[in-house]
């Protein structure tokens, strides 16, 4: 008689990852979206938002009254004709590949670095997460409050786009902003 194989459990691990882009905005940027840390896709593209089902870039089309960007320029280009600056809270942590609830050991990113060269009227957050490690350790750096935004993550699968745009709608509002 045959013995079934039973599966050994992959061990999961924690690795020690530094974000390896760059932040995008310029001195016209007024408003900052801030990310937790880069995904395994993202760190791929070595661009923010790389997920193909994530739909930031979608909400960000709309926001702006813009095709859905494809490549990094065209996001980029995207980005800064509207005002809108992107960064993540973590300059490095451990994590288990792009999970945000399992980041530990974090080293928050220099978020003054672009206040200091911009006129950013408010700061949002893409997800709680994002939140809670900006107000954990960077709003007593910079001195700044934050605006808590739901997830365009494909695991916040309760919002539809139609639901995150009812949301997110307060960056156009803020950008129509003189």
């Amino acid at each position: 008689m045959g013995r079934k194989k039973i599966p050994v459990e992959r061990e999961i691990r924690y690795r020690r990852v530094s974000h390896e882009f760059e932040p995008v905005f310029d001195a016209q940027s007024k408003v900052l979206i801030l990310g937790t840390f880069p995904s395994v896709k993202s760190r791929e593209q070595n661009f923010y938002y790389g997920h193909p089902q994530n739909r930031f870039w979608k909400v960000i089309a709309r926001l702006t009254d813009s095709d859905v960007p494809q490549t990094i320029e065209e996001k980029k280009r995207v980005l800064l004709e509207h005002g809108i600056a992107v960064w993540d809270v973590i300059e490095s942590c451990d994590i288990i590949g792009s999970s945000d609830s399992s980041i530990r050991n974090v080293v928050p990113a220099d978020l003054n670095r672009i206040l200091r060269r911009t006129d950013i009227r408010n700061i949002y957050a893409n997800g709680g997460t994002a939140k809670k490690l900006y107000e954990k350790y960077s709003q007593k750096e910079t001195g700044r409050a934050i605006a808590g935004l739901p997830s365009t993550s494909p695991a916040n699968a309760a919002y539809t786009i139609e639901r995150l745009m009812e949301y997110w709608s307060v960056i156009a509002t803020d950008l129509c902003k003189t």
